[in-house]
């Protein structure tokens, strides 16, 4: 059975459940995300003291220093955890690729996600390496995989070029289902999370989405995504046009802006960011499309930006925009285009390193020498 007549079959079944609660999800989000608090600025505080009082030249981590500061603070303690690791990749297929805005067809999603449980891909061997935990899910690619765990909301999303995505109900449900996810790692002991994306054409959703959340040109906001030619690349800026165009969405309503030119692996991440800063757990942005699902949870809720840890400057043109209005600042610039969540995994070893020395190393008092002074 192809995508599309899987996808209908998919709607029929669920269109009485869907009519007798509408907003269900939605009501669902919003419970959650407003009880998200900002972290503690004490801790915060207290944690600056403790770099301070380390026997080394003052802020001599540099960032490093700051990512830990903003653990703590989210864990409300200075005795930081981040042994148990996660990342989380949403898989999901998007209907604008029939518009040629990609130079690989989408059945490439299903075929790296299931890669991703056999150390076939790059953040497969990474997570490896690093002692994570790999958690691939479908929320709506186009086609079934027998292993890659299903959280399917619906067998790919529309050409956004002709219509609506998605509908509003379905970006909720997408949303919560991170949320979700999030509450069954932290259970499990999971305290810091890292946030990755398969999907053929999500980059043309990210950049539609930044389009319009910040009210740019397309032309500024729009990158080659995984290699377009030039010729591609004016294909994808004229597309993206089209669909805001057709469907004017709302810059002041997130579910609407991702219902009507967004992607469910985006809208996934969203619950992710969002389940995170409920449950007191730093995640790990990744790339352009994990950076614009971040910039929506700050949307819905804005206290979920005291959360979030910035891996690395994605070459994407909007991601950098995106990271200034957080106020996040990228450990690693080094021309990562990958996605898959693979910069948030490259920043583990780093942040392990950083709390070994925050927690173990000596103080200025400890070895008897006079400590540093800020300088005025």
């Amino acid at each position: 059975m192809n995508g599309k007549l899987m996808n209908d079959k998919w709607m029929n079944d669920k269109q009485e459940d869907e009519s007798m609660c509408e907003g269900f999800y939605e009501q669902k989000v919003n419970l959650i995300s407003n009880q998200i608090k900002p972290v503690s600025v004490e801790i915060k505080r207290q944690a600056k003291e403790h770099w301070d009082r380390i026997a080394k030249p003052l802020e001599s981590l540099g960032k490093l220093e700051e990512l830990v500061i903003r653990m703590a603070a989210v864990q409300e303690c200075l005795a930081i955890n981040i042994s148990k690791k996660a990342l989380i990749i949403m898989c999901a297929d998007n209907g604008i690729v029939e518009e040629g805005v990609t130079q690989t067809g989408q059945e490439v999603t299903a075929i790296v996600a299931e890669n991703f449980l056999d150390e076939k891909s790059c953040v497969a061997m990474m997570c490896n390496y690093t002692g994570t935990q790999i958690c691939p899910i479908d929320i709506g690619m186009a086609v079934d995989t027998p292993r890659v765990e299903k959280k399917k909301v619906r067998y790919g999303t529309a050409n956004f070029a002709k219509g609506p995505a998605m509908s509003r109900q379905e970006a909720a449900q997408a949303i919560w289902y991170g949320i979700e996810k999030v509450e069954e790692l932290s259970k499990k002991g999971i305290c810091l999370i890292g946030t990755g994306e398969m999907g053929i054409g999500n980059t043309t959703t990210s950049s539609a989405i930044t389009a319009v959340l910040l009210g740019q040109s397309v032309e500024e906001v729009t990158g080659r995504g995984a290699g377009l030619s030039s010729e591609g690349l004016e294909r994808k800026i004229k597309t993206i046009q089209k669909g805001i165009q057709l469907n004017q969405p709302n810059k002041e309503d997130v579910l609407d802006v991702l219902s009507k030119v967004g992607g469910l692996d985006i809208a996934g991440l969203v619950g992710v960011f969002l389940g995170c800063s409920y449950y007191k757990i730093p995640v790990v942005v990744d790339g352009f499309i994990a950076t614009v699902a971040a910039f929506c949870a700050m949307k819905i809720q804005p206290n979920s930006k005291d959360y979030l840890l910035a891996s690395h400057t994605s070459k994407e043109q909007g991601a950098r925009k995106i990271l200034e209005i957080l106020g996040l600042k990228p450990i690693i610039d080094g021309d990562l285009c990958l996605g898959e969540g693979s910069g948030a995994v490259l920043l583990f070893p780093l942040l392990d390193m950083a709390v070994k020395i925050f927690l173990e190393m000596d103080t200025f008092d400890g070895i008897q020498i006079q400590a540093y002074q800020p300088l005025k």
